[in-house]
Formats: structure tokens, sequence, C-alpha cells
């Protein structure tokens, strides 16, 4: 019940934030409709008190978040005093269905996660973006822009392009609106970033239903019904789950940003382009403008092409260069004053398009066709369906769609032109950049998926034309029964992502959180971040920020691999380190503390002839299985030899042997089978230098059983290293 209390404690809270400025912003024609528009003026005005207290030096949001929450109150009683209770009272009496499909998004949501975990807690089906988000949010919950302490001012690790620390890092180049909201939400909420980025994400996906409804509704001029089923579906669409499983929270603003900036476009152009109606669309623009630059502001420079697609092409068609030309003006202005307030997010857009060419982020997904982009698909990976299903689904969407816009051209309907723009435009994005990646073997399917996200909602409700078939008899069992069939499937899908999500394999467990406990340490200045496992690598990250950090591989922007600087070294993975006079630690049974000035120090890692790690996120239980034979990598860095016992928690399919085997000669042997069994070596002599143990088996691999088709040999659960203590210590 906490996570169902949280969340829409959260949803509340953003609606508290935006009532009045959408009250404000919303266009005289359409007041009463303002409550569409309060989850992305909320957001926008959240991100904004977070970005003028970093400029004016406040100590984060836990020095100011109680304080700012007069702002949206001022702005309530403003806007009420100049629209009246009466415009107030109208909007509240409206959308309750739209309000109910969104509070049922949320719930269904909420659920995975709150059997996933006890507590509140961040999961994630594989991206590490969370930790990310996560590690932005305590830099503006805790830190004034001009701190430098531990990692936020070591430059060597940090230095991405201009930018030279941490903080600035994230209000110039990276995601800040995202960051800023699990900041001041978390300190109103009184929850760390870990509790708060899952549910925040899904805050963000089901508070969009309004807003991808209006655009339905009033953008494309469907009747509210088929809208309402519309916003549904983008509700519970596997497209936008996919986002939230990976916690893509920038891509879930910049879609709501561009669905309203979308809107605004459409409704500017059919009606008569004055001075005043310009400046009337101004706030509603100026927010949605707001709300990009500060989660995903590269994207504004295409966000515009679906409805400027439009414009332009009902100026040619009707020779109306100078409406052109006005329309223009009035979508540009806003985001002029946006930008200028914004300016330090604008300055670092080419930088950050510098950057995408640069790194090849990302993973490879699959390219879908007409029925995937409705959400029909095959698995939780946006899979497309199989064999002849594809294709006659594929097929039946293009003909309906295509039948509506014949139809709607035959009868000069203003939506055919709208949907064109609204769809085209992107999806000639999303296939030029499947295929450029499949032709350079890069991954750029990734970013073109993201393209189709942040203009999904546009999407989907233009890939919807054809309810506009509906007459009576058979059109309407036909409009009606193809509606039923995409809903159906997009339940199926979220019922896919609804069992996956359950046991996510990526979770902040508590051994993480209780790492957390050493940056109120004194005796610890620095770490080396020896951890082999990206999402723990970066939670640890952002949970230390307080520390010197230092990182062997290049984790993600601002967190530079560079020389092993640290006093300790912070451990976690399969390995464990024990030494003797105090040079270790362990904090639990998956991280530990090394002294890299102890007499003893040594170093750690797997070689040759492993699997990835695999785990149990939600108990916390890791293994590692080897491929066959396989090594240790073992670095003495004192001038004299160490005696070194290894202790292993381990089994193996079936009987096999171990054999141990220390720079090409063998120290021992083991025998293993099924049953979980701990074994311990001879005492070892590790010389100076690098050294290699190997795993060795006179058993060929296994093939059978719970690999699943992999060659198994054995199954560690836990390798210790421990380094004997001398009759007669070294001296210092």
């Amino acid at each position: 019940m906490y996570f169902y209390l949280v969340a829409f404690g959260l949803l509340a809270h953003v609606l508290f934030w935006g009532a009045g400025l959408a009250l404000a912003v919303m266009p005289g024609r359409w007041r009463n409709f303002w409550p569409v528009l309060a989850v992305p003026s909320g957001l926008t005005l959240q991100a904004l008190v977070v970005w003028v207290a970093v400029w004016l030096g406040l100590n984060g949001t836990n020095s100011y978040a109680w304080a700012s929450e007069l702002v949206p109150a001022v702005v309530l009683a403003a806007a009420i005093r100049w629209r009246g209770m009466t415009v107030l009272r109208a909007g509240l009496g409206k959308f309750w269905a739209v309000w109910g499909a969104t509070a049922v998004v949320l719930a269904m949501l909420v659920a995975p996660l709150a059997r996933a975990a006890k507590g509140l807690t961040t999961t994630s089906l594989g991206s590490c973006d969370a930790a990310d988000y996560a590690a932005g949010a305590r830099v503006l919950m805790e830190f004034a822009r001009g701190e430098r302490g531990g990692f936020m001012g070591l430059t060597e690790v940090v230095r991405v392009m201009s930018v030279d620390n941490f903080f600035d890092y994230w209000t110039r180049l990276n995601h800040f609106a995202p960051a800023a909201l699990i900041a001041l939400n978390g300190t109103i909420l009184d929850c760390a970033p870990h509790e708060l980025t899952s549910l925040m994400t899904m805050v963000l996906l089901a508070g969009s239903v309004p807003v991808v409804f209006w655009l339905a509704r009033a953008g494309l001029g469907y009747g509210g019904r088929a809208s309402w089923a519309i916003a549904a579906i983008y509700g519970v669409s596997p497209i936008t789950w996919y986002a939230v499983a990976h916690t893509a929270m920038g891509q879930l603003l910049a879609a709501q940003a561009i669905a309203v900036v979308t809107w605004a476009g459409l409704a500017l152009w059919r009606g008569r382009l004055g001075w005043a109606r310009a400046a009337s669309f101004g706030g509603a623009l100026g927010l949605a403008y707001g709300l990009a630059l500060g989660s995903y502001g590269f994207i504004l420079l295409i966000a515009l092409g679906p409805v400027l697609a439009f414009a332009v092409g009902h100026a040619i068609w009707r020779r109306q260069g100078k409406k052109l030309a006005a329309w223009s003006a009035a979508m540009l202005v806003p985001l002029g004053v946006a930008g200028v307030i914004l300016w330090e997010r604008v300055a670092g857009l080419a930088e950050r398009l510098a950057l995408l060419q640069q790194y090849d982020f990302g993973w490879k997904i699959p390219m879908l066709g007409p029925e995937g982009w409705l959400g029909i698909v095959a698995a939780t990976t946006l899979e497309p369906l199989s064999g002849g299903w594809r294709w006659g689904l594929a097929g039946g969407v293009v003909a309906l769609l295509t039948a509506a816009l014949v139809l709607g051209v035959i009868r000069r309907r203003s939506g055919a032109f709208a949907v064109l723009g609204l769809t085209v435009i992107p999806l000639l994005g999303y296939g030029y950049l499947n295929f450029r990646g499949a032709q350079l073997g890069t991954n750029a399917s990734y970013d073109a998926y993201k393209v189709l996200a942040v203009f999904y909602p546009g999407v989907l409700a233009g890939l919807f034309y054809w309810v506009t078939l509906d007459a009576a008899g058979w059109r309407r069992w036909l409009v009606v029964g193809c509606g039923l069939l995409v809903i159906a499937m997009n339940l199926l899908g979220a019922d896919r992502f609804t069992r996956e999500m359950q046991q996510p394999p990526l979770l902040v467990g508590r051994e993480l959180w209780q790492v957390a406990k050493i940056e109120a340490r004194t005796d610890i200045a620095s770490v080396n971040l020896r951890v082999p496992d990206m999402w723990s690598r970066l939670w640890l990250n952002a949970l230390l920020l307080k520390k010197a950090q230092y990182f062997e591989t290049h984790t993600y922007e601002a967190r530079l691999n560079t020389e092993m600087k640290g006093e300790w070294d912070l451990t976690g993975g399969l390995i464990a380190l024990q030494l003797p006079a105090g040079g270790s630690e362990r904090i639990n049974p998956h991280y530990g503390l090394v002294d890299t000035r102890s007499p003893y120090y040594i170093r750690s890692r797997l070689g040759d002839g492993w699997y990835e790690p695999e785990q149990i996120a939600r108990t916390g239980t890791r293994w590692n299985w080897t491929k066959g034979d396989a090594t240790l990598r073992l670095e003495n860095l004192q001038s004299r030899r160490l005696r070194v016992v290894m202790r292993g928690l381990l089994r193996s399919e079936e009987p096999r042997d171990l054999q141990l085997w220390l720079n090409g000669q063998r120290v021992e042997t083991w025998t293993t089978g099924k049953n979980l069994e701990r074994r311990a070596g001879p005492v070892m002599e590790l010389p100076p230098g690098a050294s290699v143990l190997e795993l060795r088996s006179s058993t060929p691999p296994t093939v059978a059983g719970a690999g699943a088709g992999r060659p198994l040999g054995f199954v560690f659960y836990g390798i210790e290293l421990e380094v004997l203590a001398e009759a007669m210590p070294p001296k210092e």
C-alpha cells in the first residue's frame, strides 16, 4: 500500500503545482479545459523553481523545497483572480473519465514494483539511466552550485566537453528536469532518490494520459470516446511501458512537451492569427519548450517537424505564405523566451550533439512495423510478431489508415493533413535511423526508438485516424472490432511487462544502501570503484558523492576512467579480498573495502572463461558460471611474495574435478557435484607482479540442464582470497 500512497502523492503534488499555471496559460477559447495541462505545467514549474534556486546559489532542495510550496499557491491564487472561480469550477467538473484512466494506469504501473520489493526502491529491466538520474537528484537536493568537495569537483574524472565539475554537468549537458523533479518531490515526501526514481517515471507516463487525450480530441478532432481510448492505449502501450521499465524519464517528459507544442501549433493555424491570439498561446508553448529544454533539449531541433509539415503543407496548398510567417513567429517567440531563461541549456546543445556523435549510446532495439507502432508486439524487448500474424495485422493497419486518409482528402478534412504530418515525419526519421543502424552495425535503432517515443502521442493518435470511418452499419462494427483488438493486444503487452517487472534483473537492494554509510566516515577520503557491474557501480557513485571516486573503466558520462588514486578500493562482485592487520573490511556479503596502502595489498578480477554475473535481485543472491576452464587475474603490488588462500562456495551440474593452477603449476584438486559446498585451498605463494590462477577440469563442460544450451563448468556463489599475515611484519 505504501508504494501506491507515495505514487499518488507524487501525482497529487504535481497537480497542485500545475493547477494555477495551467489555469493561467490555457488559451481563452479552451480555458474551461485547463486541467489537461495541469501535469506538464506542474512539472515545468517545479523544474523552473529548482533552476532559479541553482542560480541563486541555494544549498539544494533540502534547504528550500518547503518554502517553495508558496510558489504554486501564489500562482493558483493569481490565476483564479484573473480567470475567475467559474472557470476553475468548469475545469474541475470535466475529464473525470480521463483522470480515472490516469489513476488506473498509475496503479497498473506501480503494482509490479510493489511486488518486486518490500520497501521503496528503483528497478530496471536493463538500462542504468536510473542511477544517473538519482546522482543528479542528489546533486540538486544536497549541494550548492559552487561546492567542489569529494566527487563534485574531481575534474579529471567528471570532465565532459567544457564542463569541469559534476554540478554544471547537470545544469548544462545532462537531463536536468528529471533530476530536479526527483530532488524537489523527494524532499517534500522525505524520500531518497533511489526510493523515488521508478515511481516518478511511472507518474510521468500516467500523467501523460490527459495530454494525449487532448491532442486526439482537440488536435485531430476525434470524438470523446475515441480520444479516451487512444489516451488509455498510450498509458498501457508496450512502447511507453518499455520507457518506464528502463527508467527513461527524459523521453517521457519530452513526449508531453511535444504533444502540447503540436496541439498548440494545430490550434494556432486553424484560427485567425492576430497578435492577441498568438500571445494567448505563448504561455502554453513556453512551458512546453521549457520542459523539453530541461529534459531532452536536443529534441527541440526536430520537435516542430510534424506540426511544421502540417502548416507548410497548408500554406503551399492554399497559398498562405503570410499566414505561415505569422504562425512561425507565434511558435518561435515563446521558444526564444524559454531559451533565454534556460540559456545554459541552449548553450550546451552543440556539445550534447557532439557527444551523441562521439559515443554509440544504448543498445539494439528491434524495428517495428505498422502493427508494432500500435503497440502490438511479441515481447518486452519490443520484438515484433512473427510470420503471417505480423504481415496480416500490418496490412490491416495500412489498409484502414489509407482508406481513412483517402476519404479525408476527398472531403478536404483538415485532420487528414494533420495526420500525415504527425505520423509521416516521425516515422521517416524512425525508419532512417533503423536502416542506418543496420547498415553500420551501430545502436542507431536505440535512437530510432527514442524518436518514436517522444513523438508517440501524435503518432499513436494519427495512426487511429481510421476511427473517422465510423458510420452506422458494418463500418461501425469494423472500427469497434479493430479498436478492441488493439486494446486487447496492448493490455497483453502490459501484462508481459508486469510479470517481468515483478522480478527485475536490476534493483537497488539493501546491500547497496548499506555501502552509503561509508560516506559519513572521516577515515575514508577517496575510493576506487572496483565493482564489475555498471548498475551497482553507478548507484555507488550516486550514494557516495561526498567522496572522491575513481573508475577503472569509462562507466558513463562524467565518470571517466583514470589512474586509481583512491586510498581504498571499494570492491564488489564475485571475489572478496581479506587482508590482515586491518587492511580490509567487509561491509556486507557483496561489498568490501581494501586499503590500498596496506603492505598486504593485492588486486584481483575475473579473467577468461566466465559468463556475465547473474542474480535474483530481490534476495540479493548472485552467482557466476564458467564456460568450462576459467581464470582469475591476480596482482601482487608488493616487492615480496605473499601467502594467499583461496576459498570458494560452488557446485556443478554433474560431478567433476576442479584443478587449481597458479602460474602454470598445479596446487590443488577439488571434486564438486550438484550440492553447494564450501571449499578451501592450500596456502599459495603469490610472487610480485601479475599472476594467473587457473580453474581447470578434466571433465568437458555440461551443455544440458540449467544452462539452457550453454556449456557450463562450475558455478561460484562467492570466492574469497585471504592474504595471510607474516611472522615478521614488513617495515613501513
